[in-house]
């Protein structure tokens, strides 16, 4: 995850924050909750890249012996794989 607890927090608390203030979000609980909830949003939304980062290391992991006999660039054949995973799932990065 590219971003830590704390900034996570800070950006939910200004977003729940902001839309309360443009009377665009009508809260009718705790607005710690609100921002409880929009935090997780954003950290499971982080987590999709993640998640997809390791499912490539593991593709990738089980065709290094045919990349190192093809000479192949592992970073570039890594990109090349994400960019086909997140083609084929319709997923926005």
């Amino acid at each position: 995850m590219r971003l830590g607890r704390k900034m996570i927090d800070h950006v939910a608390k200004t977003i729940t924050d902001v839309l309360t203030r443009k009377d665009m979000l009508e809260l009718e609980v705790d607005p710690r909750a609100v921002t409880e909830a929009v935090s997780r949003l954003i950290v499971n939304d982080l987590m999709v890249e993640d998640r997809l980062n390791d499912e490539v290391r593991d593709i990738l992991e089980d065709h290094i012996n045919e990349m190192d006999r093809g000479n192949i660039d592992y970073s570039r054949m890594f990109s090349m794989v994400k960019r086909q995973l997140v083609r084929d799932r319709g997923l926005i990065l």
